[in-house]
């Protein structure tokens, strides 16, 4: 068997609902010298079935069907299991525009000194309509990456990524510790090894819904992207990583301890409590004693009294109450 020039890597958990579009995205691209591992990882819903429906049509994909281990291990399996030099990245839920491959594998043969390449996103709602974002866009040079890590601006899409296979695997692959935010961990190591940035094309339609990780775990996924910034300017300063090894984060009570110095955990709530106070799940979930600590450390107190306004509307009137009371005792000390 040829090595395919490119190794497509999805996997999905539970995405009959947007799996068949994206599939096609993928199959119906310009460059066509691709596999197409697509790794299911114990659905429970119709996703098997479509899988194997459009195997049995396509040689190029490669099914790869198994118990439920969670998205970290699939990726890493993905990327053990692919056999191309260049690994595309793809979610069973967004849709690839046809000239997407073409563009990327030209930009890395044209640019050998650059280990991974994006693209602009499109952004969609879950309906295909146009979902608005604000913001900046994904650096489209290295330097523009690199004052992007230091705003804590966006850095790349991860699912409209293609990266050299060999170089993701020399850094370790994704970390499990950085559960919901695994790719952001990814870029901030492999950006002191090789060059990053993303094509000024919008070459992915990306979509938003509720169901979405980035939605159910959002306070989780911020506190984990915190960390990774934190063990980035570890490395930028010669210090080992502390976090490489870990299998989980500890509790932000521990950080100090983690990071062997006082004010880590203190710095992260300073970085993920402002970006918590117009987030229903996050202050309905563990983000709001974060909020709550954040003030005690004397955070800054902008913008809070209408986030007790809010979490009236949201159905907190307790949450609200303590808000309100910690406000007050702050401002009184």
């Amino acid at each position: 068997m040829s090595t395919p020039a490119i190794s497509v890597a999805m996997s999905v958990y539970n995405g009959e609902r947007f799996l068949a579009p994206a599939i096609e995205s993928v199959l119906g691209q310009t460059f066509g010298d691709f596999e197409f591992l697509i790794l299911d990882d114990g659905s429970h819903d119709r996703t098997r079935e479509i899988v194997e429906s459009f195997a049995a049509r396509d040689s190029r994909i490669r099914p790869i069907l198994r118990e439920n281990r969670g998205l970290v291990a699939s990726l890493n399996q993905l990327l053990a299991e692919a056999r191309a030099p260049l690994v595309a990245r793809m979610d069973a839920d967004d849709i690839c525009l046809p000239e997407r491959f073409a563009r990327q594998i030209a930009f890395l043969a044209g640019n050998p000194d650059h280990g991974v390449i994006g693209s602009w996103s499109e952004d969609i709602d879950e309906n295909g309509g146009p979902y608005a974002v604000s913001g900046p866009e994904h650096p489209d040079t290295h330097e523009g990456f690199l004052t992007a890590i230091d705003h804590g601006w966006p850095l790349l899409c991860h699912p409209a990524v293609m990266y050299r296979r060999d170089l993701v695997r020399a850094v370790g692959g994704y970390h499990a510790a950085f559960r919901h935010c695994e790719d952001l961990d990814l870029w901030l190591r492999l950006a002191t090894v090789t060059r990053l940035c993303s094509l000024p094309e919008r070459l992915i339609r990306y979509r938003h819904y509720a169901e979405q990780v980035s939605s159910r775990h959002a306070t989780e996924q911020q506190i984990g992207a915190a960390i990774a910034r934190l063990a980035y300017e570890e490395r930028r300063a010669g210090r080992p990583d502390p976090t490489g090894d870990l299998a989980a984060l500890p509790p932000l009570d521990r950080l100090d301890a983690l990071f062997g110095r006082e004010g880590a955990a203190r710095q992260v709530r300073a970085m993920v409590a402002p970006g918590l106070l117009y987030s229903r799940a996050g202050l309905s979930d563990n983000g709001f004693e974060l909020v709550v600590d954040y003030l005690r450390e004397g955070g800054l107190r902008a913008g809070m009294w209408r986030t007790v306004a809010r979490l009236l509307t949201f159905g907190e009137p307790l949450r609200a109450a303590r808000l309100a009371a910690t406000l007050t005792l702050t401002f009184a000390a």
